[in-house]
């Protein structure tokens, strides 16, 4: 069992983030407290500040997927569909979705933590897949090229159109995740073949 501490921690995660999702980054640290059913000075007790709690669910948001970026660069195909099939379940998913959504929406008034988010969320994304992209070009599993780059294309092709779907509203097209992820990491391996 979570320590009292650590349990309030994360119904104060929980709750900024139904908070945030639901009524944008204006959203008071009261209001937080409220839905987390914590005292306002709690929230302060985690979390100095209102950033610095967007920032630590940016970062937990990230953590979902990145962890399948430790496996071996020896084994580029295994790691690199692990990747994408908890690229999918975590970023194209409806929660991820509605968070890009009101930060799109927020940035106008807020740049600053559209910024942030940027930083913490796609460019650490692609900093940790350009890093094992890089360590596997090394062992010459991959042509040795720009990993960034590397990186960026199969972001690409992983988000295709079906974030933009998301993003829109429209109805998902039925899939099978597996056979999807397949065929998007084959394509990336060829084209990066040694």
């Amino acid at each position: 069992m979570a320590p009292p501490s650590q349990d309030n921690r994360q119904r104060i995660i929980e709750a900024a983030r139904e908070a945030f999702t639901t009524e944008g980054y204006r959203s008071s640290i009261e209001r937080i407290a409220q839905i987390a059913g914590v005292a306002k000075q709690t929230v302060y007790n985690h979390f100095p500040t209102k950033e610095a709690l967007f920032d630590e669910m940016t970062r937990d948001n990230m953590n979902l997927f990145l962890v399948s970026l430790s496996g071996s660069p020896d084994h580029p195909r295994q790691t690199l569909i692990e990747f994408g099939r908890k690229y999918y379940e975590g970023v194209l998913s409806g929660q991820c979705v509605a968070w890009m959504r009101m930060i799109a929406a927020e940035s106008g008034r807020f740049p600053e933590m559209a910024q942030r988010t940027y930083q913490l969320g796609p460019v650490a994304m692609l900093d940790q897949l350009g890093n094992y992209l890089e360590r596997a070009m090394q062992v010459g599993k991959l042509r040795n090229d720009d990993p960034l780059f590397a990186a960026e294309m199969l972001y690409g092709m992983l988000s295709g159109v079906e974030r933009t779907r998301m993003l829109f509203g429209v109805q998902r097209e039925p899939y099978d995740l597996d056979t999807r992820v397949s065929a998007i990491i084959d394509c990336f391996l060829h084209a990066y073949a040694p």
